[in-house]
Order: structure tokens, then sequence, then C-alpha cells
């Protein structure tokens, strides 16, 4: 899958996810809306979940994966104004050094590979996240709920199994 993200770089750039994806050739930057193509759009503020149903069909939209790159602090206010099938990652949990264990706030390289995983795209998962020191430690951390989201046929069955986890939280 394509891998494009909407750059905003407000944060540390030598902790910047995206920046080292696009380094090594696994991402395209751009730093606008308008250069940014459809995709489906990972937004933590979607009303729909990811599952590997938003994988069929046709088009270049299914075969793009978007991101907006910008921190924590004004996800809420940037605009996901970006075209596209907007989606939202079910319950994971960071394994990167900034955000280790905290549920939802994932970066940029950990909502790719979680996603990766969830449209069947394990593979591609690995390879980005193995430019990562702690890369491996994202996969160890969500290896069953991404296993569980990857063999859901909607959008409900991954709210479900994400009810799961949040009911033992």
């Amino acid at each position: 899958m394509e891998l494009h993200v909407r750059y905003e770089g407000d944060d540390d750039p030598d902790k910047c996810s995206a920046r080292r994806l696009a380094q090594f050739d696994h991402a395209e930057l751009h730093r606008s809306t308008r250069s940014t193509p459809p995709g489906i759009v990972l937004n933590p503020f979607a009303d729909q979940a990811l599952s590997p149903a938003d994988r069929e069909g046709t088009g270049s939209r299914r075969d793009r994966l978007v991101a907006l790159d910008c921190s924590w602090e004004t996800a809420e206010r940037e605009a996901f104004d970006l075209e596209g099938i907007h989606r939202s990652l079910p319950f994971l949990v960071a394994g990167n050094p900034v955000n280790y264990g905290t549920a939802f706030q994932l970066n940029t390289v950990e909502a790719f590979a979680g996603a990766l995983c969830i449209l069947g795209e394990r593979e591609q998962a690995e390879e980005i996240l193995s430019v990562f020191s702690w890369g491996h430690t994202f996969l160890e951390l969500n290896e069953e709920p991404l296993e569980r989201y990857a063999a859901c046929a909607d959008s409900a069955a991954v709210l479900a199994v994400q009810d799961d986890y949040l009911a033992d939280e």
C-alpha cells in the first residue's frame, strides 16, 4: 500500500516517525492538504473504525493510507479535511519511547503499522517498523488485538473486539 502523510512539522524533528519513514522511502510527505492524495484517512476522530472491509472494492483510494502527522497537543484543532474514507484505529497501545504503554496515543508509523496489519499487510507493517529500534515492541504489545481485528468482517466486529479490551482496562 502507498503511505502518504499530511505533514504539519510541529513536533520534534528528531522524534518524528513520519520524517524517518520518508527518509527510508516508505512514505511520502505532503505540506498541504491540496497536495495530499485521497485514500483511507487515519483519523482518530472518525466515527467508523478501520476494518478489513475498507480494503474491498476498487480504486486507488483503497490502496493508499493517509495520516496527519502533528503533535497530540494540536491534533484536535487540526482540520481533518483530507479527501478520502475516514477511519479511526481501534484500541492499540503505543510502543514508542515517548508514549510507551499508552492506549490510542500512537505515532505516525505505529498508526500506519496498525492499519496495515488490520488490512492484511503485516509484512509491510514489519518493514516500516524495522527502521526504528523499538518498532518490534509495537507489534509485540499489540499482537493479539491486531490478529483479532484483521479477522473481523467489518467495523462493527472490530468495535466488538475493541470493547473486549476496553472492558479489561
